[in-house]
């Protein structure tokens, strides 16, 4: 039995105040003509991390290199394409405000749409609002323990634009001086740029970038204890 190997993408990003991902509307059997995630066959020689850089650049026109892209799980289910055997290697990418994309070459259109809209039972084609769904989930815990809620942010950003993006991708409105306090009391995880953004109304907010580090020490949890 024969078995081909295919990469699917989970890009995420906020627009429109709303945690997004992209999907293309397929134009070939199967499924032709439904909402998908962005994929493609392995190629060649290529490793699955190249292939992932590859299909990234070709649905959205982003270098992989600007992103957070991350291998997030293997899917081998023997009914899950019924062109036969296919096993994909699903990733996760996230950025700030990403691009309109560039339908690639197996692909009608491109789309950004809610993740809330494409995670319902049968939005997308093949197993892909599972991979969706497991793509979401693994980044709102991401958000807990770890500096990549800043891969949402267009730096310079303000301790306000970060609350926003926990948020959104959690769906829970959060005490803005308890993760003020909460996330400028976390190591390195903020670089002050000694700059302030000035608001029509009320003080001045000021700026950060992402810092050196990767952990969030101490962790963010999704309690109500920061909950508004």
């Amino acid at each position: 039995m024969s078995v081909s190997v295919t990469v699917d993408l989970v890009i995420l990003t906020v627009r429109d105040d709303e945690l997004q991902v992209l999907v293309v509307e397929r134009g070939n059997p199967p499924f032709e003509g439904q909402l998908a995630l962005p994929g493609g066959y392995l190629r060649g020689r290529e490793t699955l991390d190249e292939a992932a850089v590859r299909e990234l650049h070709e649905e959205t026109g982003v270098d992989g290199i600007r992103l957070h892209l991350e291998q997030l799980r293997t899917y081998s289910d023997p009914a899950r394409d019924p062109r036969g055997r296919v096993i994909t290697a699903a990733y996760l990418a996230l950025g700030p405000d990403l691009p309109t994309p560039v339908a690639g070459t197996d692909a009608r259109e491109a789309y950004w749409v809610p993740v809330k809209t494409a995670m319902q039972d049968g939005a997308l084609a093949f197993d892909h609002v599972q991979i969706l769904r497991d793509g979401v989930e693994r980044a709102r815990s991401k958000l807990e323990y770890t500096t990549i809620a800043m891969m949402f942010c267009t730096e310079p950003f303000t301790v306000g634009d970060l609350r926003r993006v926990y948020e959104v991708i959690w769906g829970m409105p959060l005490d803005p001086s308890n993760f003020r306090r909460k996330i400028t009391r976390a190591d390195g995880s903020l670089e002050p740029t000694g700059d302030r953004r000035v608001h029509t109304t009320g003080r001045p907010a000021a700026l950060y970038r992402r810092g050196a580090a990767s952990l969030l020490m101490p962790p963010f949890l999704r309690t109500h204890e920061y909950a508004s």
